[in-house]
Order: C-alpha cells, then structure tokens, then sequence
C-alpha cells in the first residue's frame, strides 16, 4: 500500500471480495458464518493495514446474512436466471458472488442498487472472462428489478404481471 487511507468504495470493494472467498469456502468445507468470519480476520487480515484496508461490518454482514438469507438468495437467483439454467448447476464461486449481490440488494438499502451490481460486475471481473461477468449483471439487474417493484425477478424480468 502507498500508504494512503483507503476510500470506503475501496474498503467495500474489500470486503465484497472477501465474502465471495468466504462463502466460497463455507461452500466446498461447510462451516459456521461466526467462524470463518473469525478465520478470516484472525489469519487473513492479521494486520492492522489490512484491517484498515476492509470494511470488517460490510463483510461480516454479507457472511452472515448470505449464510442466513441463502434461500430467499437462491429463490430469487433462480428467477432471474435464463430457463437452461438453474443455481445448482452454476459454478460454486459464481453461486457465491450472485449470493452475495442478492443479498446485498435485499438487506442493505443503504448502499445504491446500482452501485451494488456495478461492484459485483467488477468482483466476477476479478475471477471470471466476459461472460460471466455479463452474467451477473443480467441476474443481479433482474433481481434488483424485482425487489424494487415488489414481484419475483422472473415478473420483472419477462413483465408477467403479479397475482392478487
């Protein structure tokens, strides 16, 4: 680091890809949210530069709430993707990052929705080659769509109008 203060988009950009790995791992080896965020902090950020460097509450919180929220994430994950694919069969670290996202965008209000899927977008960037990243854009948007107007990201997405 060139010794700068990290910005909070910098701290959150952290701690989004450190959740992703996180739940990753909780995926492939099981384990309790509480635990690994511990793990995390104590072995993966031991320093105080790295500590800094991450936003510990954001990471915590998507951990946890991920871990807490996974069906709801998973139901509207599936919504929102195309009918040839189903959240099952999607790779383990993309299920960890639309898991996240989803999360994020049901839970955390005070961070724009916009911004929300833009970040995950450059989170699968990270990981992944163009169509990935497409991909989480599309589902995230879907998603996002359908929590803002009340219907399942499937209505949003194919504008099948909402029961009742």
């Amino acid at each position: 680091m060139s010794g700068k203060t990290p910005t909070v988009g910098q701290r959150r950009r952290a701690a989004r890809v450190a959740a992703v790995q996180a739940l990753y791992q909780m995926e492939l080896g099981g384990g309790d949210p509480d635990d690994v965020v511990a793990e995390f902090v104590a072995y993966r950020l031991r320093d105080e530069a790295k500590q800094a460097a991450i936003d510990l509450d954001l990471f915590a919180d998507l951990v946890r709430g991920v871990t807490a929220g996974r069906a709801q994430a998973d139901q509207l994950i599936g919504a929102a993707l195309d009918k040839d694919r189903s959240i099952g069969r999607l790779e383990v670290l993309m299920r960890a990052i639309l898991r996240a996202g989803t999360y994020e965008l049901m839970a955390r209000a005070d961070i724009d929705t916009a911004l929300t899927i833009s970040e995950y977008v450059a989170v699968a960037d990270a990981f992944f080659n163009e169509r990935e990243p497409a991909l989480v854009n599309a589902v995230l948007d879907r998603v996002a769509r359908g929590i803002a107007a009340g219907t399942s990201a499937a209505e949003a997405a194919h504008g099948i109008p909402q029961d009742g």
